[in-house]
């Protein structure tokens, strides 16, 4: 089993360059308008359609992976690529304790790239943890400048 995702996108060629940077492979079918990345690790089934209209909003999308090394080896990967945009260590976040990368695509959709150390209390609102609020929400607007997610 793994997860499908299906994006709307502006420029389905520009997507693709970066998720081959983001995930080091070729997509498995590519069209001017569609492409779809089966990828066996992560397990994702990432499809991309060409849209004139809306596209897809999410507050962000993720690869948990098991350790600090596969963090060193995405790492690696993103800069030499230049889609390395943020490197967070020991951040508590989403009642977690994690270090993450982040990367945005060309349309907009942030990725991280995480791995958690230890589950951390669930108390309070979101926004005390520094991150992962949607951007119009009320948590949002309490939550402080450095926010860790998008």
């Amino acid at each position: 089993m793994r997860p499908h995702v299906c994006l709307d996108v502006r420029n389905v060629p520009r997507a693709v360059a970066f998720y081959e940077k983001l995930f080091g492979v070729a997509p498995h079918k590519q069209t001017v308008d569609y492409a779809k990345f089966d990828l066996l690790k992560p397990a994702l089934n990432l499809s991309l359609v060409s849209s004139k209209g809306t596209i897809s909003s999410v507050n962000h999308l993720g690869i948990e992976v098991d350790s600090t090394d596969e963090i060193k080896t995405w790492s690696h990967r993103m800069r030499e690529y230049g889609i390395l945009e943020k490197i967070e260590t020991n951040q508590a976040c989403c009642f977690a304790r994690q270090d993450k990368l982040s990367s945005t695509d060309p349309d907009g959709n942030t990725w991280e790239v995480f791995t958690v150390h230890e589950q951390l209390a669930v108390e309070g609102p979101l926004a005390s943890t520094g991150c992962c609020v949607a951007k119009d929400s009320l948590e949002a607007k309490a939550a402080p400048a450095a926010c860790g997610c998008r």
